[in-house]
């Protein structure tokens, strides 16, 4: 299959409305056991609630917008962006409303709320520079199975340089765009999940501790970093000083962090490596490994 249809079908299947998708679903089934009982009327509230804030409303206005303006769906004008951005803050502040309201789980409320303050940055941030949301609306969730599920969690997180490689191959974002995209929002969630836990005493437990938590962004976002850094300096070497890097990265992770973490970081980093070479002989990061 041609690579642009695989990086065309790889950005499709991540829209941030539409990857919400799969991800609320195991987030929402996961909170609907309670001691090791299954319940089913809060499953279905807790799907219908992110299914409906998280991916219904944002992806309606989406498609209407784009259509007004008659522009692609990724709405890949910078400037074009703020209204679908300022819609779903709202759409996701009113799903933390009703979460809230309801009581029918706190991790979720606490979940939409954290959806609904990261667009907020993000729309910030467009104001001036065009972020991936794709990224950014990948590690929310991924962040969220993080604190749910350690290192299973973090497995999901093999999408994202998955899916830099396929928003730079489409020339929807440039490498730092799609990068610090993921960077922000893993970062940006944990944090926020919680803060919003403690601000609002929510009665939330057996949660994954913060510091794992870092632990995990770090394995997952250190040889992305890697890559992009040599993608952009102009030095000569760049597959000797990227497996210096590492085998640098290999040995911190192993010696320092758990060993979940180190298989995490192992688990990316050959994805990334695969990734750069499936890719094209131009993506950059198939020219750091044959450089």
């Amino acid at each position: 299959m041609n690579k642009e249809k695989v990086a065309k079908r790889v950005s499709t299947f991540t829209n941030p409305p539409i990857i919400c998708i799969p991800l609320f679903f195991i987030i929402s089934l996961i909170l609907s056991f309670e001691n090791g009982t299954f319940i089913l009327s809060k499953f279905i509230a807790l799907e219908l609630i992110s299914l409906v804030f998280t991916s219904v409303l944002p992806m309606a206005i989406i498609v209407f917008w784009a259509k007004k303006l008659n522009t692609d769906s990724d709405i890949s004008n910078r400037e074009d962006r703020y209204t679908p951005l300022v819609v779903g803050i709202v759409s996701y502040f009113i799903g933390f409303l009703v979460a809230l309201i309801s009581g029918v789980d706190h991790f979720l409320t606490a979940l939409l709320l954290c959806y609904s303050v990261n667009t907020g940055v993000v729309l910030l941030i467009t104001s001036k520079w065009k972020i991936s949301v794709h990224t950014t609306g990948l590690s929310g969730p991924v962040g969220a199975l993080i604190l749910l599920l350690g290192p299973i969690g973090a497995l999901f997180a093999i999408l994202y340089p998955v899916l830099i490689w396929s928003r730079v191959t489409l020339n929807k974002h440039t490498m730092a765009q799609a990068i610090a995209g993921g960077v922000q929002g893993f970062f940006l969630t944990i944090i926020e999940m919680y803060l919003f836990i403690y601000l609002f005493n929510f009665n939330v437990s057996g949660l994954v501790p913060f510091a794992d938590c870092i632990w995990y962004i770090l394995a997952i976002i250190f040889t992305p970093i890697v890559f992009g850094i040599l993608s952009y300096i102009n030095v000569s070497a760049k597959r000797m000083i990227f497996i210096c890097a590492e085998i640098i990265g290999l040995i911190f992770f192993l010696i320092f962090s758990p060993f979940s973490v180190f298989l995490i970081y192992l688990a990316i980093s050959i994805t990334s490596v695969l990734i750069s070479l499936y890719a094209d002989e131009d993506y950059a990061w198939f020219k750091v490994l044959n450089s």
